[in-house]
């Protein structure tokens, strides 16, 4: 061996010992060099990367959110794996701060971690005093320095963080509400024609029912408001139970539209669509094209609310305690509890549906949790029919009772196997990117499926159910039977209904129903009103003033009524159909105060003067009397269903009946001529009573100019009362 340095030595036993502990020196220093180099060449085959876990949202600590000023409420970790892609024991990670906002730099608690068994390296951090993005990273201590780094993304929130949560989330819904009422109300203007010929068209064949319900749902973005609508129609005899139940299925289809243009992810867009609609709805003259602006700005402000509820949300995507509760829903007794109650808070299962689908763009909800939810929502929807049947009819209680069992059908159909359910809609929704995991990949893909689950519940509700809606009819009516006696005050109109108002077409028709029932209640009170001038024998005590209270009572309601669907914003041909049933029950009104006034007072001054008309005086005014009966009737079956040619003939035959009255006075004088006792006697009430007559088949006839003055002749057929 060469000697490398001389050292003076004192004698050769010591320089043999020197030389051999030089050696294994020499030996030792090799070893090391070659165990640092192996171990320098493995930890270039490391690779560091964000550990995920199945059972952990955000595992790792990226994108987090934590409370500025404190410790971090849970760690960033990092995991260490080897060539083979297994954990690695006992390598040294460095965590550290790069960047944040303000002045003041965050804090790592332990920058060198060692990895424990499953390769895990995890510590807390302290962020500073400013709300805002934080950034980290973690590296191998040792290794190669372009493969073993990753960098974290943590959010600072301020302490107060829960007070601007709520309002976020307060606003955001007020927000979504307001503009899917906005929208309805422009969809409802813009198609509010065709919503009183569906209306009218309205048959026995259940599909076609089905398809109507879905389609006005569509508009009212409501099966509740629906419903409420249905409960109505069926009240005013506008449409029969059985013919309901169709239609009640439909708008539980219908109310799924909502969901699906939620899904859509369309909030990147709002703002674009608030200033289309505003543009649309301020510059145009049109009403129409401010309809369709009104109904572009509601579009954009409901997914702007949405906007504002999932980025008021999105801190609780880390939020331990309201993680927990959402896992809770998977339970579905507990969610079906919540979407039932939260559902009818808000008397919209569209709205809770969306408030769901809000819920999963977070990555924060399984589809497992949002079933529930969605069952809830379709059972809390029955809340608002149920509140809208209460002092109605027993016929519109069945609707919202209907309405009821067959959500109750549905949740119990679907309770018993959701797990199976929700792998039916994942392999009927669409794929998602392989390259997102955990959150991600539910807030990707969660959403739709949400959507999908809402409409395939009740498209299959509606095919199970639909083949048994007459039966179902049946057994309802069996439940809740007609009345004995069914009473109505005297002084109450029955078909008027304020929750249509927002709808002119809707409330038109309940208008139209209740005009017809006045003119039911002017007929009866004609018909009777010609007895007591036929007798024998003079009562002065007959009250031909029945009814007149009530009648003056319905008029003034009606009137009321449509001047207050005037003041929505109608179009020309609205305006001009409701000044015409205004007009059609004032006439109404004014034949029954001929006969409460001036022919109750005629019969008086005849009882006064104790006469009788002859026998051929008595055949006349009878038959005249039948004349106007039908003219009266005439003028009531156009008014039902306008028709030109029925509306000339009713001109023409009052042009008959004064010819015919003239005819009268003529003979009622060539009586008189010949002295007949009674007919001198009777002579001054005959005339005025035939003139009375006259002028009640004149307000009659009104009616018809009215209605042939209407620049539109065209309107549904409104089907009889009873």
């Amino acid at each position: 061996m060469p000697v490398l340095y001389k050292i003076p030595l004192a004698n050769g036993k010591n320089a043999e010992n020197f030389s051999m502990r030089n050696s294994l020196f020499q030996v030792i220093l090799v070893l090391t060099f070659l165990s640092i180099t192996l171990r320098a060449q493995d930890a270039a085959d490391y690779k560091i990367i964000k550990p995920a876990s199945n059972t952990i949202l955000f595992f790792s600590g990226d994108e987090t959110y934590h409370t500025i000023g404190r410790l971090s409420e849970r760690p960033i970790r990092a995991c260490v794996l080897d060539k083979n892609n297994h954990p690695v024991e006992g390598v040294k990670v460095h965590f550290t701060f790069i960047k944040g906002p303000g002045k003041n730099p965050a804090t790592v608690e332990n920058e060198l971690v060692v990895t424990n068994v499953n390769g895990i390296a995890e510590t807390y951090v302290r962020l500073a005093s400013h709300d805002g993005v934080y950034e980290f990273a973690a590296r191998i201590y040792q290794g190669n320095p372009d493969n073993d780094i990753v960098y974290y993304r943590l959010y600072g929130r301020d302490s107060n963080w829960v007070f601007f949560l709520i309002i976020g989330l307060a606003g955001g819904l007020a927000l979504f509400l307001f503009g899917m009422e906005m929208m309805s109300e422009g969809m409802k203007k813009v198609a509010g024609s065709r919503l009183r010929s569906i209306l009218s068209s309205i048959t026995n064949n259940r599909l076609v029912a089905v398809g109507m319900g879905t389609f006005v749902t569509m508009i009212m973005q409501s099966s509740s408001a629906t419903t409420v609508m249905l409960v109505s129609f069926v009240q005013a005899r506008l449409i029969t139970f059985a013919q309901s139940l169709g239609i009640i299925l439909g708008a539980d289809i219908g109310t799924t539209f909502t969901a699906q243009l939620i899904a859509l992810k369309l909030t990147d867009y709002a703002l674009l669509m608030i200033a289309i609609g505003f543009l649309i709805f301020f510059i145009a003259k049109p009403l129409r094209y401010k309809n369709i602006g009104e109904t572009i700005l509601g579009f954009g402000i409901l997914f702007f609310g949405m906007k504002i509820m999932s980025d008021a949300m999105y801190p609780l995507r880390t939020f331990e305690p309201f993680i927990d509760i959402l896992l809770k829903l998977e339970n579905p007794l507990f969610g079906i509890l919540i979407g039932t109650i939260f559902t009818a808070l808000i008397q919209s299962s569209g709205a809770f549906a969306g408030i769901i689908i809000v819920l999963a763009t977070q990555g924060i909800l399984t589809l497992e949790a949002g079933i529930p939810l969605l069952l809830g929502a379709n059972m809390g929807t029955c809340i608002t029919a149920f509140l809208a049947s209460i002092n109605t009819s027993r016929e519109a209680k069945r609707v919202a009772i209907a309405h009821i069992l067959f959500k109750v059908a549905g949740v119990l159909l679907f309770i018993w196997w959701i797990p199976t359910f929700a792998d039916i809609i994942r392999s009927l929704s669409p794929g998602n990117s392989s390259a997102l995991k955990g959150a991600e990949l539910l807030a990707d893909v969660v959403p739709h499926q949400i959507a999908n689950a809402h409409t395939v519940f009740n498209v299959f509700l509606t095919l199970v159910m639909l083949p048994f809606t007459r039966l179902a009819a049946k057994w309802i009516t069996r439940l809740f039977p007609d009345k004995a006696i069914e009473t109505v005050s005297p002084y109450q109109t029955r078909f008027l209904d304020d929750s249509l108002l927002d709808t002119p077409t809707l409330a038109l028709n309940l208008a139209k129903v209740e005009i017809l029932r006045l003119g039911k209640k002017v007929i009866i009170m004609v018909k009777k009103s010609i007895d007591p001038f036929l007798s024998n024998h003079n009562n002065p005590n007959v009250n031909l003033d029945e009814g007149e209270n009530e009648i003056d009572f319905i008029e003034k309601k009606i009137r009321v009524y449509l001047t207050r669907i005037s003041r929505q914003n109608l179009d020309e041909q609205r305006v001009a159909e409701v000044f015409q049933m205004i007009n059609v029950a004032a006439e109404l009104e004014q034949i029954a105060d001929i006969v409460s006034g001036e022919m109750k007072r005629l019969l008086q001054k005849k009882c006064e003067q104790d006469s009788a008309f002859s026998s051929q005086g008595k055949d006349e005014i009878a038959v005249f009397h039948q004349k106007t009966m039908k003219q009266i009737n005439r003028a009531l079956d156009l008014f039902k269903e306008v028709n030109l040619a029925k509306a000339r003939e009713i001109e023409a035959k009052y042009k008959e009946y004064r010819i015919m009255e003239m005819d009268l006075r003529h003979i009622h004088y060539r009586r008189l001529q010949k002295d007949i006792p009674e007919t001198v006697a009777s002579s001054e009430i005959h005339v005025a009573l035939i003139d009375l007559l006259k002028r009640i088949s004149s307000h009659a006839t009104n009616i018809a100019r009215i209605m042939m003055a209407s620049k539109k002749m065209r309107a549904p057929k409104t089907p009889s009362i009873n």
